[in-house]
């Protein structure tokens, strides 16, 4: 046989099979590129993120007879703990603009969510790593789908928040209408400080002891069980708190509609914003180390 015999032969309406090519320069020298393509993996990664939201929730709930009614169990017994010691003096929390057990649910409510949203974040890059070692599929996916997840909670908190501002008779204005864009700056807080930390997470186990910590310390540094003082050191340590501006307008927009800290919420808003879009190139550039060395 001729050596053109032994050649294969190829199909002219069959295109080409695209070529990657892995170079060792660093993706930082091309930030268009990256951009492009974390735009285009975000874009990419819907249909995957929906499957593993349904796979998230179908396994919150297996194997659990008060199914749904955990989400807001927590937020509900906190609030009337609170309110009994409050109403026997055995707390001095101050005078809020609503009804304390109100006021404390939402709050209590806002604060979880966050908490939940840097929680889940911080754990996508242990869930992506298991999953990249096996497939090439976006890893904005799973972070998409443990914001969906929060998301999907906080939607059930509502239920019995709803029943509380009727029941106090808790008047709303027209600012309700955009208190979800201050809600969607604490879950973009939330998100950013948890892509950051996910690859410490990921590497590090006294990472999520450590945090565990500080969230607990930071809730009391937090109006969330207390309205925001006015004056001295506890003052200062409240108002310095980023979280502080974010939950604050969230909360006065769904209710009274006076915002306390307009300039500290757009400040705490551009570092929000600032602080998601690095975590999410941060996350995205660790991901294949974190592959690599699993």
């Amino acid at each position: 046989m001729s050596q053109a015999n032994r050649q294969p032969t190829r199909d002219k309406h069959k295109k080409p099979l695209p070529v990657v090519v892995y170079e060792p320069n660093s993706r930082v020298r091309h930030p268009i590129q990256l951009l492009q393509e974390m735009w285009y993996d975000l874009l990419a990664s819907r249909e995957l993120a929906w499957q593993l939201l349904q796979r998230d929730i179908q396994s919150q709930y297996r194997q659990s007879l008060l199914g749904a009614l955990w989400i807001f169990i927590p937020p509900l017994v906190t609030a009337v703990g609170l309110t009994f010691l409050r109403e026997a003096r055995v707390l001095n929390l101050g005078e809020t603009p609503i009804p304390y057990p109100v006021f404390v649910a939402l709050s209590m409510t806002l604060w979880q969510t966050f908490i939940q949203t840097f929680n889940n974040t911080m754990g996508a890059a242990r869930t992506a790593k298991s999953m990249l070692m096996k497939l090439n599929v976006p890893p904005e996916a799973f972070v998409i789908s443990k914001i969906a997840q929060t998301l999907f909670n906080f939607l059930i908190q509502l239920i019995p928040i709803f029943f509380l501002f009727v029941w106090f008779r808790v008047g709303v204005t027209w600012t309700i209408l955009i208190a979800p864009v201050a809600f969607i700056h604490l879950i973009l807080f939330g998100a950013g400080m948890g892509l950051i930390l996910s690859p410490f997470s990921c590497l590090y186990g006294d990472v999520n002891r450590a945090i565990g910590f500080v969230t607990r310390l930071w809730l009391f540094v937090t109006p969330v069980i207390y309205p925001q003082p006015r004056e001295g050191f506890w003052a200062i340590l409240v108002k310095i708190n980023p979280v502080t501006p974010l939950l604050a307008t969230t909360r006065d927009l769904a209710t009274t509609g006076d915002i306390s800290n307009v300039t500290g919420f757009w400040i705490a808003s551009v570092v929000a914003i600032i602080m998601t879009l690095f975590g999410w190139i941060f996350y995205r550039l660790s991901l294949p180390f974190l592959v690599e060395r699993a």
